[in-house]
């Protein structure tokens, strides 16, 4: 591999890992908004509660688990 395309590589998954970071803060912004608002249900609605969790989980070990997949050797 190229020095530019090993570049073009690493550029590319520090912005797929700061793209699964936001991904996650937006969902659990409207998973929050969901539950305790009436934007989208009137009353609001339960399943935003364990939607923003889930959210905030993929936000905080979703880039580990992308960088564990790249990983060359495969670690234990």
């Amino acid at each position: 591999m190229t020095p530019e395309e090993e570049t073009a590589q690493w550029r590319n998954r520090f912005i797929l890992m700061n793209l699964i970071r936001i991904g996650g803060t937006i969902g659990v912004l409207l998973s929050i908004l969901l539950w305790q608002s009436d934007t989208f249900v009137r009353g609001g609605s339960f399943l935003g509660f364990p939607l923003a969790l889930l959210f905030l989980v993929i936000s905080f070990f979703g880039p580990k688990y992308a960088a564990q997949q790249w990983r060359t050797p495969p670690g234990p």
